[in-house]
């Protein structure tokens, strides 16, 4: 687990600023007030005006910052000091009460409660474990609160994402809780990032409703969709609305989960 957690930091600390200035995130629209929450989320966490959210695994803090805009009194948590560190300095300057926390999921206490505990979008592949996550989440939400969770669907990871021809071929065997450990350059924002390695693991739907049920929440609703917020696999093509989704024609699979569960 510990070489797992360090080298995936190292990643994400080193990452961080190509992140913040590339076109992938562009936070030059964001500056001026684009919002960065996608439908899914949005009715999935419902209206925040005056409620708490924390969100955790939250990068350089743009959705999180996004909550705030949204009314809520937003904190955002994540392992990487660099990528907090960002985070601080671009609410400083858009002027946004929204306050981020360095933090190791795993075993995270800030000592409070929250009415909503949010994670979204290629989080928890960096875990080594789910168990202690789905105590994190407990841990941090009010009695009555909700959780929401917006990832892709564990069954799309098990594809060759190295196709190009268009055919969808199994590469990983979905039962294995398989460790994959790649060492590469360049990620889906900056292209130009240098060579690193990162671990990640291969998580079960059941592994991920059976952290939540055996943290004492209640799962009150589980959606798959045909769509996902990144391109997954090369032969997925965006649609207008800006979810990617397998071109017509094809028999679909779920691409994308959304799961809410209450304390």
């Amino acid at each position: 687990m510990d070489d797992a957690v360090t080298a995936n930091r190292e990643f994400w600390d080193t990452v961080t600023p190509g992140h913040v200035a590339s076109e992938f995130y562009d936070v030059a629209s964001f500056r001026t007030g684009r919002d960065t929450i996608d439908d899914v989320a949005a009715r999935l966490v419902g209206d925040m005006a005056g409620r708490t959210l924390l969100h955790l695994q939250c990068h350089f803090g743009l959705d999180t910052m996004s909550w705030s805009r949204r009314g809520a009194r937003a904190t955002g948590l994540d392992f990487s000091e660099v990528a907090i560190h960002a985070a601080q300095r671009l609410a400083a300057e858009l002027d946004l009460d929204t306050r981020f926390v360095v933090g190791q999921i795993l075993d995270a206490d800030l000592g409070e409660e929250f009415d909503i505990v949010f994670t979204s979008h290629g989080v928890l592949g960096w875990l080594p474990e789910l168990e202690s996550w789905g105590q994190t989440v407990a841990r941090h939400l009010a009695q009555g609160g909700h959780f929401v969770l917006v990832e892709h669907h564990p069954v799309l990871m098990t594809f060759d994402d190295e196709r190009t021809d268009g055919e969808m071929r199994l590469a990983y065997d979905y039962f294995s809780s398989q460790r994959l450990e790649w060492t590469e350059a360049g990620t889906y924002a900056d292209a130009g990032a240098p060579e690193m390695t990162t671990i990640e693991r291969l998580h079960r739907l059941d592994e991920i409703v059976g952290a939540l049920i055996g943290a004492g929440l209640t799962i009150t609703a589980l959606e798959e969709y045909d769509k996902v917020a990144w391109q997954a696999l090369p032969h997925l093509v965006q649609t207008d609305d800006g979810w990617w989704r397998q071109p017509d024609g094809d028999i679909r699979v779920p691409l994308m989960i959304g799961i809410t569960a209450t304390k």
